[in-house]
């Protein structure tokens, strides 16, 4: 089937039934999104499809209509996102297991809300799981992307 992933025409062989995010790492190579719980309830998988944060572990690739972004598709090591950028400097990735969704979730949330409150940051990445703890340094990061001061 024909997919359009990261700004690019591509090609998968895979059973329409197959979740979105095994084709894109076991056949694409894109690594960035994650295998979490493949249950829709961590949002590791999170990926956009037009411009809209889903989830790509429930997400039947034959279901898919329009363009895919990956974490892969946001920016490169030499020029990444806005938001990308700020979870750097924030150090706000500990173990790396929620930050695609961390990231992906926050990208599509601050084209809907460009200035959030605290509260509108916490709501918005409540779906989101992260084990390590670091949620202060994540809402820190998504305050700076904002251009929100503290």
């Amino acid at each position: 089937m024909q997919l359009r992933i990261n700004g690019q025409r591509t090609y998968a062989d895979a059973d329409p039934a197959t979740p979105l995010l095994w084709v894109l790492r076991d056949q694409l190579n894109l690594t960035g999104t994650k295998f979490g719980c493949g249950i829709a309830a961590c949002g590791a998988c999170t990926v956009h499809i037009n411009g809209q944060a889903m989830r790509s572990c429930v997400m039947p690739v034959g279901a898919v209509r329009g363009e895919v972004t990956t974490l892969e598709g946001l920016g490169t090591p030499d020029k990444p996102h806005p938001v990308q950028k700020a979870f750097i400097d924030a150090q706000a990735a500990q173990c790396g297991y929620c930050i695609n969704g961390m990231v992906m979730t926050t990208v599509a949330f601050l084209k809907k809300t460009p200035k959030p409150t605290d509260d509108q940051i916490k709501a918005a990445l409540d779906a989101n799981l992260c084990r390590c703890g670091t949620h202060m340094r994540i809402i820190s990061a998504v305050r700076k992307a904002a251009g929100v001061a503290a």
